[in-house]
């Protein structure tokens, strides 16, 4: 059966950050919309009385709730298998290694590397995942990097995989800019004369885009790659605009219970599927509010600055993407002035792709790219020399 077909028959499931998003406003619209005034009614209500605190013992058995769980993932993590089995049974030849990382809010991001046994390194790339998933299921694209000569680090965001935080919860995707560029400037640190690149997927690629804007993190690498990156997300009705950030403000946790599961498919590939959505640490249970407010607010943020972006960058989509805009991906592409950018549309394709059948010719036209854009370094370099 043709990989295509077979896609049909699995059962549809959503991922990424407009496939979450708007399916739920979508339903919730009516129920957010007519308990608006409520909500402020009841919230002014309550403020007239002094309201009894939360129990200490509650919150306390809350709090150890979530660290157990912290500490369940982290160990999933810690379990998870590095080197991806080859053809032949073997496994790939590199070094992997797990550490943590102190992010600047002194949370602790569990973090992945695999380096060539070599030692001889083209460059870096550090990998930001997308919304719900993990650093962990990019092992083929790690060991596809590693036998290239490149060295690779993954790390998991707040909420996410093996690191700290709620599962599935964001406070401020611009802490996690800020944890971006405080990993980059620790690996540029141990690695000085190595050059960097940011790698970011989907909503990953939104978080490495802003962590790009910024002239520190420009000047510390050789450029960034998105694939399927969320730009342009909008919610479905312009009320959620309104009422999201203050249900994000007042009940951050919330989770959309009543939203219908079925969705989006992600991968052409059956196997990829059933691979992503039973894997513990990825997050598939309702989008929290505050989380969802915070992917509108970044793609917001980016699709009014297209113009600004300056940095060299490689924006691959897929056209059949439903979960993030492949026309969005084109218009940063023809607005940004960046003097060495590229893009790549991949006809038919869907959002992880990554994960796609032709997941190999993806990630070499990833190496491909990074290996032309050093190449152009090089030659800079060497005029610049001359003169």
């Amino acid at each position: 059966m043709a990989p295509a077909a077979a896609a049909v028959e699995v059962e549809e499931l959503t991922s990424g950050a407009s496939g979450r998003i708007i399916p739920i406003f979508k339903r919730t619209l009516i129920i957010l919309y007519s308990s608006f005034l409520c909500f402020f009614i009841i919230l002014i209500a309550r403020s007239r009385r002094l309201s009894p605190p939360v129990p200490k013992l509650r919150r306390r058995r809350w709090e150890e709730e979530q660290e157990q769980d912290t500490l369940r993932r982290r160990a999933l993590a810690e379990a998870l298998q590095m080197l991806p089995t080859l053809e032949d049974g073997e496994t790939a030849d590199c070094r992997c290694s797990t550490s943590l990382f102190f992010g600047v809010r002194q949370n602790a991001l569990f973090c992945r590397s695999w380096f060539p046994v070599s030692g001889n390194l083209k460059g870096i790339i550090i990998i930001i995942h997308g919304l719900n998933e993990h650093g962990g299921r990019y092992i083929h694209f790690a060991r596809q990097l590693t036998s290239s000569d490149f060295g690779v680090y993954a790390m998991d965001w707040i909420g996410h995989g093996g690191s700290d935080g709620l599962h599935g919860f964001v406070p401020s995707l611009d802490h996690v800019v800020a944890d971006t560029g405080a990993f980059l400037e620790k690996v540029k640190y141990e690695h000085p004369d190595v050059p960097c690149f940011l790698f970011g997927h989907s909503t990953g690629g939104a978080i490495v885009l802003k962590a790009a804007s910024f002239p520190h993190i420009e000047q510390m690498v050789e450029g960034i790659i998105l694939t399927s990156p969320a730009l342009r997300v909008k919610p479905a009705h312009p009320v959620v605009g309104v009422v999201a950030p203050i249900f994000s403000l007042f009940a951050p946790r919330l989770q959309f219970k009543g939203a219908n599961k079925r969705g989006i498919p992600v991968s052409r590939d059956p196997a990829q599927l059933v691979a992503k959505y039973s894997d513990p640490l990825v997050y598939t249970g309702p989008i929290r509010v505050r989380t969802g407010h915070e992917v509108l607010r970044i793609t917001s943020y980016l699709t009014r600055n297209f113009k600004s972006v300056t940095i060299p960058f490689f924006v691959l989509h897929g056209t059949a993407d439903r979960v993030t805009d492949p026309l969005a991906s084109q218009d940063l592409y023809n607005e940004a002035p960046s003097k060495f950018k590229d893009i790549k549309l991949y006809d038919g394709y869907l959002h992880d792709l990554l994960f796609e059948p032709e997941r190999e010719e993806i990630a070499q036209d990833i190496i491909n790219w990074m290996e032309k854009r050093l190449a152009a370094s090089e030659d800079f370099v060497g005029t610049d020399e001359i003169w």
